[in-house]
């Protein structure tokens, strides 16, 4: 890994297109902090509402914007992020970028290259693991408590589809987005899982168009095999109207259940968000555990921007990688290839 590279004093950060709605999020706290540089867009429409709405300047000349920058926040369609990060990563500009990385691992790649030639700082977008409850799993996956874990299920998505201009988004749209529930909503629990246990091995996948009958799956459903043995269900949906239970892990020694950390269980759920089931308690019943996912309490996708920022001001590295990012993006496309052939597939790292 790259160390990071000196940062413009005070930091200066450009939001490269307002394509993904989490910008309005990210320029949010950038605004607050006196670090919003400017907006780019190809979208001038788009851009310049967006520049006006957060009180900055707009660019229609993405050179113009970069010279005055010393990081970006990329939010445009995922099929141009490796564009947009070879134009900062060329300037030495930190960058913060959307997910998924990339359509496809080439493009994955693409970025890569740029960033470790260029050795700028990198974070991917995984706000899950800006999370307390995702710190809290992390630590007892760590700690052994659970006992051998058997088996996880991780359910990751959205009821957007069900709303009438849903068909017209560019996530809908592969030559843009890459893929549909599987990437967009997927990406999120692959990262958890890479970060908890590693890569895995292999993976079986089926995915639907059914429900929208849009050139992307609606709904997809991966599990993937670990050396171990343990095995990791990891479920995505546009069209999830509730949900409760998010995150299962099961162990010999305990279980953990999670509510309330996605769009389908945030509203629904309205307490005892973690709850932890001990055999060497010798009770049967759940403990809660005093924990309230970000989602909840709000600013979620926030916690990128801040991190992001604060990691400039002090000259860290990110706690999320150009690595992290290729490594879901990989167990997703091995997912997607299992699911074309109908055959397991061995994923390479």
């Amino acid at each position: 890994m790259n160390a990071p590279t000196a940062v413009r004093s005070p930091v200066q950060i450009g939001v490269l297109s307002f394509a993904h709605y989490h910008a309005n999020f990210w320029s949010e706290v950038f605004a607050a902090r006196g670090a919003l540089t400017g907006v780019w867009d190809y979208d001038v429409t788009r851009g310049r509402e967006a520049a006006a709405r957060f009180g900055t300047d707009f660019f229609d000349n993405i050179d113009a914007l970069l010279e005055r920058c010393s990081g970006v926040a990329i939010c445009s369609e995922t099929v141009m992020h490796p564009e947009l990060v070879e134009c900062a990563a060329r300037r030495g500009l930190a960058i913060l970028c959307e997910k998924p990385q990339g359509i496809d691992l080439p493009s994955c790649d693409r970025i890569a290259r740029a960033v470790r030639a260029s050795g700028v700082p990198f974070m991917q977008s995984f706000p899950k693991r800006l999370d307390p409850v995702t710190a809290y799993l992390r630590a007892i996956v760590q700690s052994g408590e659970l006992g051998r874990i058997t088996l996880v299920r991780i359910r990751h998505g959205h009821f957007y589809g069900l709303e009438p201009d849903f068909a017209t988004r560019w996530y809908t749209d592969p030559a843009r987005s890459g893929g549909g529930a599987l990437l967009d909503e997927g990406v999120h629990g692959a990262d958890m899982l890479a970060w908890f246990f590693g890569m895995p091995q292999s993976v079986t996948a089926m995915v639907s168009n059914a429900t929208l009958g849009l050139d992307v799956e609606d709904l997809g459903i991966a599990t993937f095999r670990y050396a171990s043995g343990m095995l990791a269900e990891l479920t995505a949906s546009f069209c999830l109207a509730a949900a409760d239970t998010s995150i299962e892990m099961y162990g010999t020694e305990g279980t953990v259940l999670v509510s309330g950390v996605d769009l389908a269980s945030r509203d629904i759920t309205t307490e005892a968000f973690v709850r932890i089931f001990r055999r060497s308690q010798g009770e049967c019943g759940w403990q809660k555990v005093p924990l309230v996912p970000r989602f909840k309490l709000g600013g979620f996708h926030q916690q990128n921007a801040v991190v992001f920022a604060d990691c400039l001001e002090r000259g860290e590295l990110p706690p999320t990688s150009v690595e992290d990012g290729r490594r879901a993006s990989a167990m997703i496309a091995a997912a997607y290839l299992a699911a074309q052939t109908g055959r397991l597939q061995e994923i390479v790292p």
